[in-house]
């Protein structure tokens, strides 16, 4: 019962605050164009600022560990590839193809990752989970780029792919972080304060912003894919690669992280991704919206599941 009540603790407070921003957007107190001009800010400062505030507060003795930072995007690059040769045996049509691969190997693991890791472990435990979304945020993006490109028949253009990930707001406020730890610059208190404080803002106002995304319309034609893309996601990627980090000695915090990593629902930008670069944004669009409904009750039943056997 005990390991109930805890991830229950962990999965329902993600739920409540998603909840909140589907219920604001359904009694019209925001709109779609409110909801994109938040979202644009809090991808573009928010989530920066909370990622550069958790690595430069980081604390690398017993933190830094090479085998879990080769692991994350070995594994990521490996359920790619595999999902490349599986989901074109199962879907014909390459706008839908690129969608399908991109959720299933592409989590929303710098949504889901620390809010999961400090309702087990405390705030001082998201160390590890910060230099892990640091070195998985590039690997999602730059894997997701080449899949997108590849299935609309285009030319990869490595060139752009790197000048867009060195872009990303994320990666440029990790390599901040990292940069400030690893020379330890010490910001004045007034500034570490400021930065403390917009950094509580981002995982609430990021998941008020999911929720009024919700929209739970035109599945016609989409429901076998949808069902493909959620179970893949949430139950095929998770069964595979959570074994693998227990038996390679994970324990704790390094498998909390790597479960969320695996067990996340599918990235919010992969549906802006899919409509940039020609894929199926609909379906894209779905995926995110189920994924995302249905892990609520597949991430607890996963914490459940480790914490039950005692590895956390």
């Amino acid at each position: 019962m005990e390991n109930i009540i805890l991830s229950l603790n962990v999965v329902l407070p993600l739920f409540l605050t998603v909840a909140l921003g589907y219920f604001i957007k359904r009694i019209k107190l925001i709109d779609k164009h409110t909801l994109k001009v938040m979202n644009n800010v809090t991808f573009k400062i928010f989530l920066p600022t909370l990622l550069f505030y958790n690595v430069y507060k980081t604390n690398l003795d017993g933190v830094f560990n090479i085998k879990l930072m080769i692991f994350a995007p070995s594994s990521i690059i490996i359920s790619c590839l595999f999902m490349c040769i599986i989901i074109p045996l199962i879907e014909k049509e390459n706008a839908r193809r690129g969608v399908l691969i991109q959720t299933i190997f592409r989590s929303n693991f710098v949504l889901f990752g620390i809010p999961v890791v400090i309702s087990l472990f405390g705030d001082d435990a998201i160390g590890i989970t910060s230099l892990l979304i640091a070195v998985v945020v590039p690997t999602f993006n730059f894997l997701a780029v080449i899949v997108l490109e590849i299935f609309r028949g285009g030319h990869i253009n490595i060139k752009a792919i790197i000048k867009g990930i060195a872009k990303n707001p994320l990666i440029i406020a990790s390599a901040l972080g990292l940069m400030a730890l690893f020379i330890n610059i010490k910001l004045p208190v007034f500034m570490e304060t400021a930065i403390q404080d917009i950094s509580k803002i981002a995982t609430p106002l990021a998941l008020v912003i999911l929720g009024g995304e919700f929209e739970f319309s035109r599945l016609k034609g989409n429901i076998r894919n949808i069902f493909i893309g959620v179970f893949g996601r949430l139950i095929f990627i998770p069964s595979i690669f959570i074994p693998i980090s227990i038996a390679m000695g994970f324990r704790d915090i390094e498998l909390a992280s790597v479960l969320i990593m695996f067990s996340a629902p599918t990235a919010v930008s992969s549906f802006t991704m899919a409509e940039q670069m020609g894929a199926d944004s609909e379906l894209a669009g779905q995926l995110v919206v189920f994924t995302t409904a249905i892990s609520i009750v597949t991430i607890f039943l996963w914490v459940l599941l480790i914490k039950q056997l005692g590895y956390f």
